[in-house]
């Protein structure tokens, strides 16, 4: 079970029981604008989101999203982690955080310690890191967590329109 760690913050898998942490997080203006409406509208969706959404990709990729804490209080601030999306061809770094703790460096923190494990202990060449034009916060993290800007991209299934960033995690590999 990974569970990793940052000068601030614990990381670790998302279970079942962090069901009403997902309904609240899920249902921000942020999630809402920037990820989009998942319809977890109670305990039960939310449930059943991490149930079939989440806990899956661990089993399939050895990886997905996790939560993310405040070391020092156990408290459940968002989440950060790896996602194989269907039409990338490398996982991109996905977070999302609680708008009373935006803008503090945890969610720049917490993507360092998922890079530095996709690194690591995964081995993963490549990672990208999708988001809207208009996400303006994700966009800064990704860039300080060095991805660079490759182009506009569609994925399957979304009508939207996403900027692409990537960053080669070993030397010897080049970011397309």
């Amino acid at each position: 079970m990974v569970k990793l760690e940052s000068d601030r913050l614990s990381i670790r898998p998302i279970s079942i029981i962090d069901a009403a942490f997902m309904l609240q997080l899920m249902n921000t203006a942020g999630w809402l604008e920037f990820i989009g409406d998942r319809n977890v509208k109670d305990r039960t969706a939310a449930s059943n989101y991490i149930l079939t959404r989440i806990i899956p990709s661990y089993h399939s990729y050895g990886f997905g999203l996790y939560l993310v804490l405040l070391k020092n209080k156990n408290t459940p601030i968002g989440i950060c982690g790896l996602v194989k999306r269907e039409g990338l061809d490398h996982p991109d770094l996905g977070f999302a955080v609680l708008p009373e703790y935006a803008g503090q460096g945890y969610t720049s923190e917490a993507s360092e310690t998922i890079l530095n494990y996709a690194d690591k202990q995964l081995e993963i060449p490549i990672i990208y890191g999708i988001t809207t034009q208009l996400n303006i916060a994700a966009i800064r993290v990704l860039e300080k967590q060095g991805l660079r800007f490759q182009q506009t991209v569609q994925l399957p299934q979304d009508k939207n329109e996403f900027l692409l960033y990537a960053k080669a995690l070993h030397k010897g590999d080049v970011a397309p």
